[in-house]
């Protein structure tokens, strides 16, 4: 394992996710961190919190490459009396940097929904769900079919396994025994792709809610159309990406003769942690 400079290592990240693609309310690239820092050892998670920072403290990380931003909305402020600023001030004081790729991750090719894909069992081509409008080969979600149809029921199975573990598993709006072959897939918050992914069998996203759920569903069995919903948890549909991101960028720097370490944050960091059913009046 070699040392490379933080400026190498966001190159090669920006080279792969170009802030250019992010949203213009998106707020991507180098929290913290200098530049001209060494960096050995990588952790990939999907949440910048506390738990991530424990971790990556425990082993040994000189970078943190997170999908969602510290500071999604701006700040005034960075003092250790809150708790993003205490991270920071946790991080800094500890030489680890912090980088962000969000949605400039969501739409690249292979992206966050690419990786999604793979994981509930798309092995064949994918396209976008919303190319976007300079490649089409780039874009929001994405849409396959499966190698062999299966009922709804099977796949909700099948996805469950491909996902990481919440306390949620998976809400699944349909028929079980209806057939599914045409699968459209969106990490993250997905419910503004809806209507892209009409012509499939299912949609699986995350933060589904329910009036456009209920809406949805509603006038598909209305026109006798529409996919089925699969909505599951947030940062599960994310997490997916993580390996995918670490192996992209140990495969880029390989090529520059740069070997250093990286590991895939297994913590789980949704924000939801158990369930409870209500009882039976």
């Amino acid at each position: 394992m070699s040392a490379a400079a933080l400026t190498a290592i966001i190159a090669e990240l920006e080279s792969t996710y170009d802030p250019a693609w992010a949203e213009p309310w998106d707020a991507v690239g180098l929290v913290c961190g200098d530049p001209a820092q060494s960096v050995r050892r990588i952790l990939f998670a999907v949440d910048p919190v506390a738990t991530v920072a424990d971790e990556a403290l425990a082993w040994g990380a000189d970078l943190i490459v997170t999908h969602h931003p510290l500071y999604l909305r701006g700040t005034t402020t960075v003092a250790a009396t809150t708790a993003k600023g205490a991270l920071v001030h946790r991080l800094i004081r500890n030489d680890v940097a912090l980088f962000t790729a969000h949605t400039n991750a969501d739409v690249a090719d292979p992206g966050v929904s690419d990786a999604l894909a793979r994981a509930v069992g798309l092995t064949g081509d994918l396209r976008p769900l919303r190319p976007s409008p300079d490649d089409p080969a780039r874009g929001l979600g994405r849409v396959g079919v499966l190698e062999e149809p299966m009922t709804l029921r099977d796949f909700a199975a099948q996805a469950a396994r491909g996902l990481p573990r919440t306390a949620w598993g998976l809400r699944v709006a349909g028929d079980p025994s209806r057939p599914v072959r045409r699968v459209a897939v969106s990490g993250g918050a997905g419910d503004s792709l809806l209507g892209a992914a009409i012509d499939a069998d299912v949609f699986l996203t995350a933060d589904l809610r329910h009036h456009p759920a209920s809406e949805f569903t509603e006038a598909g069995a209305f026109s006798g159309g529409g996919p089925a919903l699969i909505d599951a948890a947030h940062w599960a549909t994310e997490w997916p990406w993580l390996p995918q991101a670490a192996a992209l960028l140990a495969s880029g720097l390989a090529a520059q003769g740069i070997s250093v370490e990286t590991r895939v944050s297994e913590t789980v960091t949704d924000a939801w942690t158990t369930t409870a059913q209500c009882e039976e009046k």
